[in-house]
């Protein structure tokens, strides 16, 4: 199993989480209830997703580290895209703030 898994979060959007104890954002712009799941990332992954979808992004964003070991609802490994080869982890369910083990600046 992966030691830790990704999410690029913006950083008002994972303030807002913390003071409620609940992380509940999809992707940028959407949330969990509008997807089904949260996107996540492997290390070599989330520099890939900040690059393709949060290059035009105007606002501060944040890296959370997540212990997968700490995730309560389930973690399926899907592709990204139906005819995609490279699979990515999704969470089922709201991400605790308590499974997010670092939150650091991103810069760009």
């Amino acid at each position: 199993m992966t030691d830790s898994l990704f999410h690029v979060a913006d950083a008002s959007e994972w303030e807002a989480a913390r003071a409620l104890g609940r992380y509940e954002r999809s992707t940028r712009g959407l949330s969990l209830a509008e997807v089904g799941f949260i996107h996540l990332s492997t290390a070599e992954q989330w520099p890939g997703v900040l690059e393709r979808y949060y290059a035009d992004h105007h606002g501060d964003l944040v890296l959370l580290t997540i212990d997968p070991s700490r995730v309560g609802p389930e973690i399926r490994w899907e592709p990204a895209q139906p005819e995609a080869d490279e699979l990515f982890p999704h969470l089922y369910g709201g991400l605790d703030a308590g499974a997010v083990t670092d939150a650091r600046p991103l810069s760009r």
